[in-house]
């Protein structure tokens, strides 16, 4: 069978127009996308802690009656600051006046007893060394003369307890503070016995706020200093308050106790701060965030917050390594400090993290990384 072949002048013609019909180029690899990193470096930082707090008066004194009665009046008004000795309430004193002017007759009549004694007593006695009266005369003079000192003695006891109990029915504040509510009106029968105070002072100046610091968190800042990774300060402890607001409170306290037992319900071991509060700006039973300042942390790597992914189970960060490529990092986390949280375990110096580009970044795809302006 024949089989024809192509000219040469066709062939000539052919191969530039299948050239043609060729594709010119392949298609260009696409740019890794970019991302902001920031190349990681241990420094030293504040040792700070964050917990909540209640505040709590310095004093908090119930005011009771010491003598019962009917009470005349109300000599304070409620919710204002009182004086130490300034009169708040007024009990009727009438039948404590009538007990202190029979006690008062009763001592008239034991020192007009008394007298009549000793007046025998120093007859009898010169009498008695010349032996112009007998023993027992001498002995009977003598007794009844220290019967009626007992008398008396009694007798201005009594006077004594009669002058306190109406004094009493005036009662006075035992310290300088705020009062509460009173329990009862004028007009109540007050009863020494009842369980009720009259009203309640609390001292505002200066102030206490109690809080709670974890087992766990002592025995680390115990082993931080043990080992040298925290310095304390050779000054007592700063304690400063947050307000509800979020708002400081701008005077600082200082630690005045320290539990000497950790607490086995909830693990903690009390302490307490104490405050200046001049203006009582602070008043019992508010809740605050108490902020300590416990010295400096070496060597301590810190991200910040914005490039911490959280999942379900843990916490991770995105890394570039050396060949570009995303890397993701479980991490333990610590304190945080402003924008920023301490990172316990899973990072170290010199490791390049992504700080801006997350959602561009995936974990084993390339990246242009470009870095972050430093840290201030």
């Amino acid at each position: 069978m024949h089989h024809p072949m192509l000219h040469p002048r066709w062939l000539c013609w052919l191969l530039p127009l299948l050239a043609a019909c060729a594709p010119t180029h392949q298609a260009a690899p696409s740019t890794p996308p970019a991302v902001t990193v920031q190349t990681l470096r241990a420094h030293d930082v504040p040792l700070r802690m964050e917990l909540v707090g209640e505040t709590a008066g310095y004093r908090d004194v119930q005011v009771r009656a010491r003598v019962g009665g009917i009470l005349l009046k109300r000599a304070y008004v409620e919710g204002q600051a009182v004086e130490k000795g300034q009169t708040l309430f007024k009990i009727d004193p009438a039948p404590y006046q009538a007990v202190l002017e029979q006690a008062l007759g009763a001592q008239a009549e034991s020192q007009a007893a008394l007298d009549k004694a000793m007046a025998d007593r120093n007859r009898i006695e010169p009498l008695f060394k010349e032996n112009a009266v007998s023993r027992m005369d001498y002995d009977n003079a003598l007794a009844a003369y220290r019967a009626a000192r007992a008398v008396k003695q009694s007798a201005d006891a009594k006077v004594k307890e009669a002058k306190l109990n109406l004094g009493y029915t005036r009662v006075d504040a035992p310290i300088a503070g705020m009062t509460s509510k009173q329990a009862l009106s004028e007009g109540s029968l007050i009863r020494t016995d009842g369980d009720t105070p009259l009203t309640t002072i609390t001292q505002l100046d200066p102030l206490y706020v109690n809080f709670a610091v974890s087992e766990q968190d002592q025995l680390n800042f115990e082993r931080g200093l043990a080992d040298g990774s925290i310095r304390a300060p050779k000054q007592k402890t700063r304690v400063r308050i947050r307000l509800a607001d979020g708002s400081e409170y701008p005077l600082s306290g200082e630690l005045n106790f320290h539990d000497n037992r950790v607490d086995p319900r909830t693990g903690t071991i009390s302490r307490r701060a104490i405050f200046s509060n001049p203006e009582g700006k602070l008043l019992p039973g508010q809740f605050v965030r108490v902020l300590l300042d416990l010295g400096t942390r070496d060597n301590v790597i810190t991200v910040p917050e914005t490039a911490i992914i959280q999942s379900q189970t843990e916490n991770l960060v995105l890394l570039v390594d050396k060949d570009s490529r995303v890397q993701s990092r479980p991490v333990t986390l610590g304190a945080q400090l402003g924008s920023e949280r301490v990172v316990e375990s899973g990072l170290a110096a010199g490791d390049k993290l992504i700080v801006d580009g997350l959602m561009k970044a995936q974990p084993g795809e390339k990246v242009q990384a470009v870095a972050a302006e430093k840290r201030k």
